[in-house]
């Protein structure tokens, strides 16, 4: 897990001191290294370090070694630059420092993730007549494009956003992992040049940045509770490569936009089974996701909150580690609160008795919110839709507290398996319109009876899935417009519109809202929220959850084996 920086000149030359101040403001996402690249026209790749390159590695010979802490060695106008922080999980050995290349110095990456199947690849490229300078997925990464090309993306199961620059035809490959895990955003600068980075707050140190409101993105967030729904950001000009998108582009043929394609063709897997059969496929897709996120050269923790989710992440762990004789305890990390209706401390101990768990919990106090909130808000660079997401920073802090750098979550699970209430209704209207109107009449007074849902709301919800979606989608706008849109919103003044029809895919059968919140209303702000609370903390969170083997066998089942009462 990394902070990465590019800019590619189109039009001009590149300061070498705006790389370095991009990747210096992400020093929290890689605290263990830093280093940087630059080329010019007129010589060979200047790999640099800077004041936090360890020694070890400027006493390196890799091909990719810094040269030294000085950009004085450069010749010429610098075009392209690359810049990176490193948070050490596999090789913590200076073999892993980055911007990497391939030996013969053609391709060159930034990179920030994980790819959890790269022994698997390596032994692949290796018998293709590849040779590695180090254990780390990176390289794996890199080998992987130079014999594969953009296919190579196919083959990579795991989180994460890299740029790779091709110095022999000039080409900028970049790339986000299929449900955006990890982040990656870009910027045209009205100065001449492209500029990725992990996060948005590294844009506001180069020449000509200024930032403006996207009133859109302002809208659909005070209107909608939207984030992350679109490629847009909350900043005007700033975008983001969406989960499961790259671009390739030569830096010679850039023009005024980038051109963006998305590499993921999403297909459930629809194969009929029993229900038998199919609680055993997915244990064994579970099983194997949490193993391959198990791989790390540093110790792994696991966030614990007493839900089925978490929970399961931390048993399947547990036994995985002890049938490898791992002899480190296994340690999770929670947050419990005084409010006794919220408090799930009775299901995260059960978890813990049973497991024989090393087990840290964190109760924090809104007097501790308003102590942070100025940092959580300097971190998350856009809105949160709500102070919940500051029981996850207390938990990564605490993580970080005892020395953990990567941790197990959750995420992930409730999109793919109708985990939330906003289910029942678009399920509802599932079973109405097949004619299982007693199936139909079980659930409603089952979910009356769990989750106290009145009868009465669950039919005039579900009514309202059943309409046409020509009569549907016009009642939808009405209620946006009159019902969700605050007084106090001006919408002259944002100069926005209720485009949410337009925005997101029909959500009015099971299915469909499952893959909106995946890809849309849901998942993608979550998965934001959590990547910048666990990089402030230099902890590295990885969702076994969102395996792709796992998602797309679970989004082809059928919602009886998902949700029913």
């Amino acid at each position: 897990m990394c902070g990465i920086s590019a800019l590619f000149a189109f039009n001009g030359s590149i300061d070498p001191d705006s790389i370095r101040a991009m990747t210096g403001l992400v020093s929290h996402r890689g605290p263990d290294d830093e280093g940087f690249v630059l080329f010019s026209d007129d010589g060979e790749p200047v790999p640099l370090g800077g004041e936090e390159t360890p020694d070890s590695v400027l006493a390196t010979t890799f091909p990719y070694s810094p040269v030294s802490r000085d950009a004085a060695s450069v010749q010429g106008p610098v075009r392209v630059a690359l810049g990176h922080r490193r948070l050490s999980i596999l090789d913590l050995s200076p073999a892993g420092h980055e911007p990497m290349c391939t030996p013969d110095r053609r391709y060159w990456i930034v990179y920030n993730g994980e790819v959890y199947n790269y022994r698997e690849l390596r032994t692949e490229l290796e018998a293709a007549g590849h040779a590695f300078y180090s254990g780390s997925d990176t390289e794996v990464l890199l080998h992987a494009y130079a014999e594969w090309g953009r296919d190579c993306l196919n083959r990579f199961n795991g989180m994460f956003a890299f740029v790779i620059h091709d110095r022999e035809t000039g080409t900028i490959f970049a790339a986000r992992d299929r449900f955006g895990v990890k982040p990656l955003y870009y910027w045209l600068s009205p100065e001449g040049f492209l500029a990725f980075a992990s996060e948005i707050k590294q844009f506001t140190v180069l020449p000509g940045w200024e930032a403006r409101l996207n009133h859109q993105r302002a809208f659909d967030f005070l209107t909608h509770a939207l984030l992350d729904h679109t490629d847009e950001t909350m900043f005007a000009g700033v975008r983001q490569l969406r989960g499961g998108e790259a671009t390739e582009i030569k830096v010679a043929e850039f023009g005024t936009g980038l051109p963006v394609y998305r590499w993921y063709d999403f297909r459930p897997e629809e194969v009929p089974r029993s229900y038998e059969d199919a609680c055993d496929r997915f244990r064994e897709l579970f099983t194997d996701s949490v193993r391959l996120r198990l791989r790390a050269d540093v110790p792994i923790g696991s966030c614990l909150s007493g839900g089925l989710d978490s929970s399961s992440i931390v048993c399947v762990a547990n036994d995985l580690l002890k049938a490898e004789g791992k002899e480190e305890v296994q340690r999770t990390f929670s947050a419990t609160t005084t409010v006794k209706r919220f408090d799930e401390s009775d299901y995260i101990r059960a978890v813990v008795d049973e497991r024989e768990i090393d087990a840290y919990y964190t109760c924090s106090t809104m007097d501790d919110l308003m102590g942070e909130i100025d940092r959580i808000i300097w971190h998350q660079d856009e809105p949160f839709g709500s102070t919940s997401i500051y029981a996850q920073w207390s938990v990564f802090r605490l993580a970080a507290e005892t020395g953990m750098k990567v941790m197990l979550d959750g995420q992930g699970a409730d999109e793919q398996l109708c985990g939330y209430h906003t289910f029942f209704p678009v399920r509802y209207a599932d079973l109405f319109r097949t004619g299982r109107w007693l199936q139909l009449a079980r659930e409603v007074r089952t979910a009356e009876a769990r989750f106290g849902y009145p009868p009465k709301r669950s039919l005039t919800e579900m009514a309202f899935f059943v309409l046409p979606d020509s009569i549907r989608r016009p009642i939808q706008e009405r209620r946006f417009k009159d019902m969700v849109t605050p007084v106090w919103i001006n919408t002259d003044t944002l100069r926005a519109d209720l485009r949410i029809n337009d925005i997101l895919p029909p959500n009015h059968r099971t299915d469909d809202l499952s893959h909106s919140q995946l890809f849309f209303s849901s998942l993608p702000m979550l998965l934001h929220w959590e990547d910048r609370d666990s990089m402030a903390h230099s902890i590295e969170s990885r969702v076994p959850f969102l395996d792709y083997r796992l998602v797309e066998f679970v989004t082809g089942l059928p919602t009886d084996y998902k949700l029913a009462g």
